[in-house]
């Protein structure tokens, strides 16, 4: 007869993890995703601004081309309203961009816009890092607004009597050194008319007529004549008060004085 071993019963136990195990796994994970999770961030923010970069540059492109097809002049920028306790329109000839955003609820007037033909997509017009929505009767709840980006008063702007209406005028003294499209604060945008001063005047020399908005890592995308744009990081925080706030003295004023060094030469009276 052979005897029937029996199976040792020592350390039988089934294969898992420990409670400490599992904590120090846990414990691993949370310090990856710390790790990882604000480089994600900067790499969305990044593809964000590399967007609104893009957009700028189509809308300037389209310019071009307008201009090219119109004898060298300018799109008309001089759809403006006066902003008081209420929006006044004060010029409706044509433009690039008629229209108010913090009351269009669709791109009509966005493609009613002269520069639109050469364009033929309403998405250009807005930064996707812009969070700003405006609520829609028509749905019954908030939709993105339609445009982030003013072109500035000192192109083709009736309410500028000394803007430039041609490239020509615009590109003095040099094409790449003079602004055009410009991503505007949130909190300020109305019209389509990105309203700034030369630094001499005497009132609006130090103040922000309008405001530029800073949502890219405290900066924003503006767009050049010559078709280029540049990413500009701001010394100071872009904070909107009302429009024709003074410029602030911890570096907010430096930061004016810088945009308003890109515009072109005026016009004689």
């Amino acid at each position: 007869m052979f005897a029937v071993r029996p199976e040792p019963t020592a350390d039988r136990r089934t294969a898992a993890f420990t409670l400490v195990e599992l904590l120090v796994v846990v414990a691993v994970i949370a310090v990856l995703a710390g790790l990882l999770l604000p480089s994600l961030a900067r790499a969305k923010q990044s593809g964000y601004a590399a967007a609104c970069s893009s957009n700028l540059r189509q809308l300037q492109l389209a310019s071009l081309s307008y201009a090219q097809d119109h004898r060298d002049e300018l799109p008309p920028n001089s759809f403006s309203f006066i902003v008081g306790e209420t929006n006044t329109p004060a010029l409706t000839n044509q433009s690039w961009a008629p229209g108010d955003v913090t009351r269009d609820t669709t791109p009509s007037n966005l493609m009613a816009g002269v520069i639109y033909p050469y364009l033929n997509s309403t998405a250009v017009y807005r930064c996707p890092a812009d969070r700003s929505r405006i609520f829609s009767p028509e749905s019954g709840h908030s939709i993105p607004r339609t445009r982030s980006y003013n072109l500035s008063v000192w192109l083709n702007c009736e309410l500028e009597f000394r803007s430039s209406r041609t490239i020509a005028e615009a590109s003095r003294p040099s094409a790449s050194e003079v602004f055009s499209y410009i991503d505007t604060h949130e909190n300020g945008i109305v019209d389509a008319t990105f309203g700034i001063s030369p630094a001499h005047e005497d009132y609006y020399g130090t103040r922000w007529v309008d405001q530029p908005a800073d949502r890219h890592n405290r900066g924003a995308n503006l767009a050049f004549v010559d078709g280029h744009v540049e990413k500009w990081r701001w010394r100071a925080p872009k904070i909107f008060v009302e429009w024709g706030q003074d410029a602030r003295p911890d570096g907010d004023l430096d930061d004016l004085h810088r945009l308003q060094s890109k515009l072109p030469t005026p016009r004689d009276p």
